[in-house]
C-alpha cells in the first residue's frame, strides 16, 4: 500500500487536490474529520480540551465549537501548542488504526490529508509528502470568502508554518495559482505514478 501525506497552508488548495484524488480513486483520510472523531463529547480529548480552555468553547449540545476554539488559539502560539499536544497523539492513534484496516482490505493508495502533517511529526507515517502552495493574495481571498475577516485570515496564516518551511519537507510540490485545469493535469500525472507504485508496477 502506498501512503502519501498531503499538506499545505489554509487556502492553498489541498482540499481541492484531495477531492481530485478521491475522484480518481484514492482512499482519503481527512485529518480534520479524524479530529472531529477525537473531539466527540465525553471522549478523553474532549475532557482535556474543555478542562484546558473552559466551557465557553462548548455549544448548547455540549460539542466543542471549533470556531470559538479557533478564535482562542489562533494568534497565540502557546495556546495552539497546548491544544496540539492534546490532540495530535490521539489523532495519531486513529490514523494508524485506519492504515492498518486499509492494508487488511488490500487498498492500493491512501492519501492522508493533514494541514499539520509536518508540525505533528506525521511525515514518518507516510511514504512521501506532497505540499500545496499558493500565492498569499489568493489564500487571503479564499479565506475571506469563507467568512473570515482580513485580520483573522492573516492571524491564521501567520500561525502556520511558512510555505518555504513546508517545501523543505516535500517530496512533491503542487503550485496552485487558481488555474483548475492546470491543477487537474498535475494531479492526474501524480496519480498515475502513485497507482503504479501502489500496485507494484512502477517503472524502474
Amino acid at each position: 500500500m502506498k501512503v502519501t501525506g498531503l499538506t499545505g497552508g489554509m487556502g492553498s488548495g489541498k482540499s481541492t487536490v484531495a477531492r481530485l484524488l478521491a475522484e480518481l480513486g484514492a482512499t482519503i483520510i481527512d485529518a480534520d474529520k479524524v479530529g472531529h472523531e477525537v473531539f466527540k463529547p465525553g471522549t478523553e480529548a474532549w475532557q482535556e480540551v474543555v478542562a484546558a480552555f473552559g466551557k465557553q468553547i462548548l455549544t448548547t449540545k455540549g460539542e466543542i465549537d471549533r470556531k470559538k476554539l479557533g478564535e482562542i488559539v489562533f494568534g497565540n502560539p502557546e495556546l495552539l501548542s497546548q491544544l496540539n499536544k492534546i490532540m495530535h497523539p490521539k489523532m495519531n492513534e486513529v490514523v494508524k488504526t485506519k492504515f492498518k484496516e486499509y492494508r487488511r482490505q488490500g487498498v492500493e493508495v491512501v492519501v492522508l490529508e493533514a494541514p499539520l502533517l509536518i508540525e505533528a511529526g506525521w511525515a514518518s507515517l507516510v511514504d512521501e509528502v506532497w505540499v500545496t502552495v499558493a500565492p498569499q493574495s489568493a489564500v487571503l481571498k479564499r479565506l475571506t470568502e469563507k467568512g473570515l475577516s482580513g485580520k483573522e485570515a492573516l492571524a491564521r496564516i501567520h500561525s502556520q508554518l511558512s510555505s518555504e518551511e513546508r517545501i523543505k519537507h516535500a517530496d512533491v510540490v503542487i503550485y496552485n495559482d487558481g488555474d483548475l485545469d492546470k491543477l487537474k493535469t498535475r494531479v492526474r500525472e501524480l496519480w498515475q505514478r502513485l497507482r503504479a507504485e501502489g500496485t507494484g508496477k512502477a517503472q524502474t
